[in-house]
């Protein structure tokens, strides 16, 4: 198992702002870049250690059931449809435990039972997803994830009933984020590749600690494709001065005032800190295949972004100021 640290409990506090939205328009279409699900694992160590990086657990955290080295079933306890195409699923952990994912990680959830599908080589499909709910949060952890009519796992998963089993193992760390390691993060996502995003969003901007300023590019096909719009508005309001999202559409309604099309270089140099800051600039990046070939160019392996390509290398941004979270290439590398 993995070693874990104890999570704060995180109190609302607002805090004041030096950032002021921007935005722009392109009149590229993003179409394209939504046709598949955007899954997430990568680089990180399974020691998990608290926000400062180095306390160690307390005798009073809640453990964890899950195991990184191989697959634990839990009952689906509940679903609450979330929009047209996307509904967060609710699973039980036994009593008295908590997921205690590190921040950032995801985890694998394969299919079971007698219907679950089959990969090419006949066994159960698994597919990485970020859990959207704290890591400490006793009693369950919550999946936001939208149905692919032509995926080979979320059909299977829509069509779950309370009580039937997921497998899940994890957890599979990505970047061991620090509170306060970077002065300017900027993040750009695609349809449900939002999730690592929100993962570390609601570890750091609500911690009281953090000076960070956060700045969100958000791109989706129309407003009611933006998933967790609500709760980013609402972190949005809370921290002014170090949280911001724009939201751009390749569909927007006739009153829309926010960007349209693709991510480009304009948008993201108008939205980020610049390339010139150095160390204290980082970028993440999570979305669907065509998207991230866009931005960043595709990841060369769980531990290496690979070179850097589209707008961040344009830009100027480097491969030690980048990270794709990003795992459509990966999934070769992991052993179950």
């Amino acid at each position: 198992m993995f070693a874990r640290a104890a999570v704060r409990t995180r109190p609302i506090a607002a805090n004041a702002r030096r950032w002021a939205s921007t935005e722009a328009k392109a009149s590229s279409s993003n179409w394209g870049l939504y046709a598949g699900a955007a899954g997430v694992v990568g680089l990180g160590a399974y020691l998990y250690l608290d926000r400062s990086g180095a306390k160690p657990a307390t005798k009073t955290e809640l453990k964890s059931p899950l195991d990184p080295n191989g697959f634990v079933e839990f009952p689906l306890k509940r679903i609450e449809p979330y929009n047209h195409n996307t509904a967060k699923y609710v699973y039980a952990l036994p009593e008295g435990t908590a997921a205690q994912l590190p921040v950032a990680s995801c985890v694998y959830l394969k299919s079971t039972g007698d219907n679950a599908p089959k990969d090419a080589k006949g066994n159960p499909v698994a597919r990485p997803y970020t859990p959207i709910s704290a890591p400490d949060l006793p009693g369950e952890f919550v999946f936001l994830i939208k149905k692919y009519d032509t995926g080979a796992m979320t059909p299977w998963i829509a069509n779950m009933k309370e009580g039937d089993k997921i497998a899940v193992k994890g957890p599979l760390p990505k970047w061991p984020y620090k509170i306060n390691e970077f002065d300017d993060v900027g993040m750009i996502a695609g349809g449900s590749g939002i999730t690592p995003m929100y993962q570390i969003l609601k570890y750091a901007v609500e911690d009281p600690s953090n000076k960070t300023r956060f700045k969100l590019i958000f791109a989706n096909v129309s407003e009611k494709d933006i998933l967790l719009k609500e709760e980013f508005d609402e972190l949005k309001k809370k921290y002014p001065n170090t949280f911001d999202v724009v939201y751009t559409l390749d569909q927007p309604s006739k009153g829309w005032k926010g960007p349209t099309g693709y991510v480009n270089a304009d948008l993201v140099k108008k939205t980020f800190a610049p390339s010139n800051l150095g160390e204290k600039v980082k970028i993440f990046v999570c979305g669907p295949p065509g998207q991230m070939n866009s931005i960043c160019g595709p990841k060369a392996s769980i531990k290496d972004q690979g070179e850097l390509k589209g707008v961040l290398k344009e830009l100027g941004y480097t491969e030690n100021q980048a990270r794709c979270l990003c795992c459509f290439a990966l999934w070769a590398e992991l052993n179950f």
